[in-house]
């Protein structure tokens, strides 16, 4: 009897501690493995690499210190109380604009800050402006407003330096043609990189806050228009308030951007002060001591990550607190869109057309950069050809790469889809204390720079590797593959998780459990009817994940750089931004191949998805 109670109380005890851990009654082994898949991958691929980064940059002489962090704080060249150089420095050809210099921390902390406080000024106005009035060009403008989101590494970068130029278009229409500059302005260094990254995260903004725009309950702003509240007071007192959540997480995705962000630094490093951020110092010093763990760029990797981090942190818990500006059950009705008055249709199409025009301007100049024949001593590009582009179809030495970047994108995809898969269904359907943690480690890789990462992987396979190994980043038979697959994978998940955890949600438990209670299995009635009813989410998401994975940047020119025979597009493409100023063509053209790419990724995960956006949000 005393054996049967203790065999009992043992059943019991495993039963409470499934359901506690893992929100499942009885032993499921599809269950548990769905846990524990997502959780190891990204436990050793993440969370491992960091904390071996960690452990590199807290030690000094074999002991605990801060010692790095303090000799970074102390140092001129990291923080600068007392700016150094001028904003602008006034020549007799023209007016050279690049920036003051506080220090490679404070630099990166300002920039990012100017380019989420201007990129949140453009995306909230074009957000409003698309949310609030109906007039024609509307559609036009709003397939315009997704352009900046085609990413080309350095090139984009690279055309912003060309506009800006003192013999730039700016120039040319500003000061040549109509005469309104007296001096022709050349802006270079941060303030170069600000502008170039405005341009590129804008839409980010624009994206969340035009989704929280749609999201509000109608009926709140009518209440407030029979009050009496009208038009600004309105937007300010009512609109604006409610979609704060969409806009913080906008902005804090493109602070995070911005700090991160490599390719623009590396596009105006011919100005010293540009390499005077983070990312550019932590990848300098990383070429320039390969072979050797550094704890300074490691302790540099860590401040980074610290600064991503609590931003990240601070905009989950601010959003989650204020969720009342979802709209009412049952939907909205009608669109609350007004028609223009004639002092707003003059600036609809006076300001906020130009405005959009010009930041698709380095999408534009990609392509006739990539079709040029010259373009460095003109303001805008000259002659036809096709050189550049058929030199991508019969170079073996170019085609190489693009292949590469295929393979190793297209291989991290079905890593990601398959642990997508897992997290989102175990986070989305069991409520034990695993599920919490599994949903936020899938969306965790956003809040982690790419220089970050690629940092940790190289300090952990060449730890935890044989010296011979082709895993080993310092072995001479070293293939960058196997990481840049795992590296894409880990970076790219959020995008399909987030995706395939929003279709599960869409789909109710009860036709899993009408057939487990017919006899399937678990494992069967996930993949037999689960999968299938959210396939087109799994696909929208995939093909966002390869979009981004083949245009991925930083570990890309890391990693990928230490073997260049088998390094991606994105590696090859910056050294040909920062070799002869012909070389850019070619790296144009290998960027047009990109945003070929990504336009044929959104066409079809729209027709598929029947969706009209996929924005990347935080919440």
């Amino acid at each position: 009897m005393n054996t049967k109670m203790a065999t009992v109380v043992k059943k019991v005890r495993h039963r409470k501690i499934l359901e506690n851990i893992f929100g499942i009654p009885h032993f499921d082994l599809f269950a548990i493995v769905s846990y524990v898949i997502p959780l190891a991958y990204i436990f050793i691929f993440l969370i491992v690499p960091l904390a071996e980064m960690l452990k590199i940059a807290f030690t000094y002489n074999g002991a605990f210190s801060l010692h790095w962090f303090k000799s970074i704080f102390s140092q001129e060249f990291y923080i600068s109380p007392k700016p150094q150089g001028s904003l602008y420095v006034d020549t007799p050809q023209y007016i050279y604009v690049e920036g003051l210099d506080f220090g490679v921390i404070l630099n990166s902390l300002i920039v990012a800050m100017f380019v989420t406080l201007l990129a949140t000024l453009i995306g909230v106005t074009l957000a409003y402006v698309m949310y609030r009035y109906t007039f024609p060009g509307k559609s036009i403008f709003r397939v315009l407003l997704i352009v900046p989101l085609l990413m080309t590494p350095f090139v984009n970068a690279y055309v912003v330096k060309l506009i800006f130029r003192e013999n730039g278009i700016f120039n040319w229409i500003l000061h040549d043609l109509i005469g309104i500059l007296p001096k022709p302005i050349r802006i270079d260094g941060l303030v170069g990189v600000m502008i170039a990254q405005a341009i590129a995260y804008y839409p980010i903004v624009y994206l969340n806050t035009y989704a929280s725009f749609v999201n509000i309950d109608p009926s709140l702003e009518e209440q407030a228009e029979n009050l009496g509240s009208r038009g600004f007071k309105l937007l300010r007192t009512i609109t604006l308030p409610l979609a704060l959540p969409g806009i913080a997480a906008g902005a804090t995705l493109t602070f995070i951007f911005s700090l991160e962000d490599l390719g623009a630094p590396i596009a105006f490093h011919s100005a010293s002060i540009a390499k005077k951020l983070i990312t550019y110092q932590i990848y300098d010093k990383f070429l320039s001591e390969t072979g050797y763990r550094s704890p300074e760029i490691a302790a540099l990797a860590i401040i980074l990550l610290a600064l991503s981090l609590l931003a990240f942190a601070l905009i989950r818990k601010y959003v989650s607190l204020r969720q009342y500006a979802m709209m009412s059950k049952g939907g909205r009705w009608y669109v609350r869109t007004v028609k223009p008055k004639w002092w707003q249709y003059v600036i609809i199409y006076t300001i906020v057309l130009p405005l959009v025009l010009f930041t698709i301007t380095p999408q534009i100049g990609v392509i006739l950069l990539a079709f040029s024949k010259e373009w460095s001593r003109t303001p805008y590009p000259r002659g036809f050809t096709l050189q550049h582009i058929s030199q991508i179809a019969l170079d073996p030495s170019v085609r190489r790469y693009v292949i590469n970047s295929i393979t190793y994108a297209f291989t991290a995809i079905l890593i990601i889809v398959v642990i997508s898969v897992m997290a989102s269904y175990v986070s989305n359907r069991f409520r034990g204390v695993l599920s919490p943690i599994v949903e936020a480690l899938t969306v965790f890789p956003l809040a982690v720079p790419g220089i970050v990462i690629a940092i940790g992987y190289f300090y952990f396979f060449a730890s935890i590797t044989p010296k011979t190994s082709v895993l080993n980043p310092l072995s001479v038979s070293f293939n960058p593959g196997p990481i840049l697959i795992i590296a894409y994978s880990i970076r790219r998940m959020p995008f399909t998780a987030r995706s395939i955890y929003a279709g599960i949600q869409q789909v109710h438990a009860s036709l899993e459990e009408a057939a487990m209670n017919l006899g399937s299995t678990r494992w069967r009635a996930v993949m037999g009817i689960l999968v299938p009813l959210i396939a087109m989410n799994v696909l929208g998401g995939a093909m966002l994940s390869f979009v981004y994975a083949m245009s991925e940047t930083s570990v890309s020119i890391t990693i990928g750089s230490l073997e260049m025979s088998k390094a991606p597009m994105t590696a090859y493409m910056r050294d040909l931004i920062v070799s002869a100023a012909g070389s850019a063509h070619m790296a144009a053209a290998l960027g047009f191949i990109l945003i070929a790419v990504q336009i044929s990724a959104i066409i079809l995960s729209t027709i598929i998805t029947k969706q009209r956006y996929a924005f990347i949000g935080i919440t």
